[in-house]
């Protein structure tokens, strides 16, 4: 296990920089169809078809399908385990309506923060499959570093004239990455299938953006014509790609430190992308790797202590 890894390190890593990646893509998909909802649904709704195929193909899939079935049947799934996908469809959503605006440096920033700050109202109340954890000092202090650096990247110049909405919101994703994550780990205990707890996850947040979509579109109208440009379809397809990288890496890695090495790799490539392809508000390469670094070291700060003593 050990020899592993270094090399499960580097899947954690690679976990941040696909969540990175997936957050442009679905931004730049909003700006070009100007309707986020449509295009949180399309990201959304795309990896859920290839999450039902996984599914229905393997053996793993399949039985966590049954196991679930039964287990609404006989209530022994309560419909709160249901519903962590609310918080997914409300990332992607948010992703799609604020990233180009924004970029991806100052989104990762307060989405690194929200989970923090949540994680410890979360483990603290007994909310995740872990049952009650201990809140320290040591994580008090990492949330409030991250929480530090998220005012840091929203008082530059860049940020004038950016709607308030659009610079809470990814602090409030954040919050809601940590319920999901949360919620959807107590499911994965009851089926017994970290596939099928993700299935059910896409489903239901496709359902709310569907529907948000469609409301949308009641309202304003449809977009007027979707980009024939491939790429901008791939955000649901990355969001498969690293739930399943996290499935393979953290028995190599453990949660704690599966999650900081998404952190690196997501915090790393969103002032990478920042850099080489700016926004209207993007807090510049060198605000960008101050309030990344500063927000990396209160993620640090936040697990190292926890991941020494469950060793």
């Amino acid at each position: 296990m050990i020899a592993d890894r270094p090399l499960a390190m580097v899947g954690a890593v690679m976990i941040g920089v696909l969540t990175a990646i997936q957050a442009r893509v679905n931004g730049s998909l909003g700006e070009r169809l100007q309707d986020g909802f449509v295009a949180a649904a399309v990201s959304f709704g795309s990896g859920l078809l290839i999450l039902v195929a996984v599914s229905l193909a393997l053996p793993a899939g399949r039985r966590g399908l049954t196991t679930l079935t039964t287990g609404l049947r006989a209530r022994t799934v309560p419909w709160w385990m249901l519903i962590g996908g609310f918080a997914g469809a409300f990332s992607v959503a948010t992703q799609s309506l604020t990233v180009a605006v924004i970029g991806v440096s100052l989104f990762t920033v307060g989405m690194v923060a929200g989970q923090a700050v949540n994680g410890l109202v979360l483990d603290r109340a007994g909310y995740g499959p872990a049952g009650v954890v201990a809140v320290t000092m040591s994580r008090v202090l990492g949330a409030s570093i991250a929480v530090g650096a998220v005012l840091l990247s929203v008082t530059g110049e860049s940020v004038r004239g950016v709607p308030w909405w659009m610079l809470v919101l990814p602090f409030l994703v954040g919050a809601g990455i940590a319920w999901q994550q949360a919620t959807n780990g107590r499911l994965r205990q009851r089926v017994g299938s970290a596939l099928t707890a993700t299935a059910v996850n896409f489903a239901g947040g496709t359902l709310v953006l569907l529907a948000a979509a469609a409301v949308h579109v009641l309202l304003v109208g449809p977009p007027e014509a979707f980009p024939t440009e491939p790429w901008l379809y791939l955000g649901g397809a990355l969001g498969v790609a690293y739930i399943f990288i996290g499935a393979a890496v953290v028995q190599h890695t453990g949660v704690l430190l599966m999650g900081l090495g998404a952190v690196v790799g997501q915090l790393t490539t969103s002032v990478v992308l920042d850099a080489l392809w700016p926004t209207v508000a993007s807090p510049g390469t060198v605000i960008g790797i101050v309030v990344s670094a500063i927000a990396l070291v209160g993620a640090a700060i936040a697990v190292f202590p926890r991941a020494r003593r469950r060793r």
